[in-house]
C-alpha cells in the first residue's frame, strides 16, 4: 500500500520525480474543465414563443377561466343543498316535541275524538314537562350542593394552614426549648482559624491544626 508515502514532493507540482521542466508537466485535465453549454437553447412550438403570445388575446382566456370558476362554485353549492335535504330529519327533543293536536285539512272532523286526543296528549306533555323541570332544578340543587361543600373544604384548609404556620398560636409546653444544632453530628467542629489562642478547643478532627501537632511543631521545628 502507498498510503504511508510522503506526499509533499508530488503536492508541490513541477519538483517531483519527472516534473523538474516545467514544460512537460501533464496535460492531463478533468472532464468537468471541458466547455459546456456553449449554446443558447430557445423556446419551441408550444412552448409560448413570442409570435404565440402576441396573437393570444388574454382577456377572452381570463374572462373564460372566471366563468368556469363561477359554474363550479355554484354546482358545488347546488350538490350542499340537494345532501342537506336528502339528510334525515334529526329526532326533536323532549322539551321540543310538536305539537300533537295539529289537525289536517284532509282528516275528517271528529270533535269527540280529537278533543279527548288532544286533551290526553296536552297531559302527557305537561307531565313530561314537569318531570324535566324537576330533573333540572334537583341537578341544579346538587352542584350548588358540591360547589358550597368544595368552599368550605377549601376554607377550612386555608384556616388549618394559617393556625399552624403561626407558632404564636399554637403554643405547646416546652416549645420554647432550644433545638439541637444542625451540626451536632459533623465529623469537622471547631475548625474556624479565629480564636485559637483563647479558647481550649480540646480534640480537632484536623491534623495541621491539632495540639499534638503545635507541640511538636515548637519542639522539634522552631
Amino acid at each position: 500500500t502507498t498510503a504511508a508515502r510522503p506526499t509533499f514532493n508530488p503536492a508541490r507540482g513541477g519538483t517531483g520525480k519527472g516534473e523538474g521542466d516545467l514544460s512537460a508537466l501533464s496535460k492531463q485535465y478533468s472532464s468537468r474543465d471541458l466547455p459546456g453549454h456553449t449554446k443558447l437553447k430557445y423556446r419551441q412550438t408550444g412552448q409560448d414563443t413570442a409570435g404565440e403570445l402576441r396573437g393570444r388575446d388574454f382577456r377572452r382566456d381570463l374572462e373564460e377561466k372566471e366563468r368556469v370558476a363561477v359554474r363550479e362554485r355554484e354546482k358545488g353549492r347546488d350538490r350542499g343543498t340537494r345532501q342537506d335535504s336528502l339528510a334525515p330529519a334529526k329526532r326533536p327533543r323532549l322539551d321540543q316535541a310538536p305539537p300533537t293536536n295539529v289537525i289536517d285539512a284532509d282528516d275528517p272532523v271528529d270533535n269527540d275524538d280529537d278533543s279527548d286526543d288532544s286533551d290526553d296528549s296536552d297531559d302527557d306533555t305537561a307531565e313530561l314537562m314537569a318531570e324535566l323541570q324537576k330533573i333540572k332544578r334537583e341537578r341544579a340543587a346538587e352542584a350548588a350542593r358540591k360547589e358550597e361543600q368544595k368552599r368550605q373544604e377549601e376554607e377550612r384548609i386555608r384556616a388549618e394552614n394559617i393556625l399552624s404556620g403561626n407558632p404564636l398560636l399554637n403554643l405547646q409546653p416546652g416549645s420554647f426549648k432550644v433545638k439541637r444544632r444542625w451540626d451536632d453530628d459533623v465529623v469537622f467542629k471547631n475548625c474556624a482559624k479565629d480564636d485559637d489562642k483563647d479558647k481550649d478547643r480540646g480534640f480537632i478532627n484536623d491534623t495541621l491544626r491539632s495540639e499534638f501537632h503545635k507541640k511538636f511543631m515548637n519542639k522539634y521545628v522552631k
